[in-house]
């Protein structure tokens, strides 16, 4: 006979699988990359719609978007599995430890990727859906299969993926795309690899042991330093290209100028420690400065956009 303290301990352990499971599943889907994604995304509705945007829309939206993410990362997950159990960085992940098998989470990726764009039609509209099943081929296919593990222009490309969201989140609100959303594309584009390379530059060998041809493993410091400094530039005109063609209020225009002074010190200074190291300075560049600040300065950037439309 099952006792209450017992029958109540057993029910406190099937919610404890029931979160570990979910957990599992959950990290296959790289959450924290999916909410960069969704904080690009909600500003651009703002800016879409001139204010707020259609609540049901707007949620909608953020839904699809993430479902989207969620399963283009999944299927990432899966193909990537082999280079993943050689990294100490991934070497945590469900498909490497055995958490989840290679087969579940191929059928997760595939639905949650399938479920995106099957609600964003319903839901929003079918350009949205395409854009959707855009990003998915992209990152999935053109990226994950064809040119992260052939060439050091990998993220360059792959990048690409992820300036999707601000396509979408427009044409849910306009059912259209005009110039706005693609100098936002463009912007998202360029401060890609600014923002990655820091990453690769302190996990290099990392990339190197799993025979991922990053450019931090295939060129010297000095020539990434370089690569990131004329990144930096391109983007950083692209932010502020998008005053005119919005057009943007003062509110966004100062930010946007401010942020980018702050950054090109930053990539400057980078830049400086490393002529320093190939001078026989000290080997650690700190290049993960840049890296967390390029994340804080996508999030400021676009919460300008979201709120200059209510200012002006």
């Amino acid at each position: 006979m099952t006792t209450p303290t017992s029958a109540a301990s057993t029910e406190s352990t099937g919610r404890t699988v029931r979160r570990s499971r979910f957990s599992t599943y959950l990290g296959l889907t790289k959450p924290r990359i999916i909410e960069l994604l969704l904080v690009t995304t909600v500003p651009t509705m703002f800016l879409a719609a001139g204010g707020f945007p259609p609540v049901f829309t707007m949620i909608a939206t953020l839904i699809g978007g993430a479902l989207a993410a969620a399963g283009a990362n999944t299927l990432n997950s899966f193909i990537d599995r082999d280079i993943d159990a050689k990294m100490a960085r991934t070497g945590h992940r469900p498909l490497v430890t055995g958490e989840v098998t290679p087969r579940a989470a191929l059928v997760f990726g595939l639905v949650l990727s399938a479920l995106s764009v099957v609600w964003l039609a319903l839901t929003t509209n079918l350009l949205s859906a395409a854009l959707a099943a855009g990003a998915i081929f992209f990152y999935v296919v053109i990226y994950t299969l064809g040119l992260k593990r052939r060439t050091p222009q990998n993220i360059v490309w792959g990048g690409a993926a992820g300036c999707f969201p601000v396509l979408i989140g427009w044409a849910a609100v306009t059912n259209s795309l005009s110039w706005a959303p693609w100098v936002m594309f463009a912007i998202i584009f360029f401060w890609t690899p600014p923002h990655y390379w820091p990453l690769s530059l302190r996990f290099k060998d990392d990339y190197a042991a799993a025979g991922v041809p990053m450019l931090p493993v295939v060129a010297s410091k000095t020539r990434v330093g370089w690569e990131i400094l004329i990144y930096s530039w391109i983007m950083v005109a692209a932010s502020l290209l998008l005053i005119p063609v919005a057009p943007m209020g003062w509110i966004y225009s100062v930010v946007a100028v401010t942020l980018g002074v702050l950054w090109l010190y930053e990539a400057h200074a980078l830049m400086h420690r490393i002529r320093k190291a190939a001078r026989g300075g000290p080997e650690d560049v700190k290049p993960m400065r840049l890296f967390h600040g390029s994340i804080s300065y996508l999030a400021l950037l676009f919460l300008a956009i979201g709120i200059d439309p209510f200012v002006g």
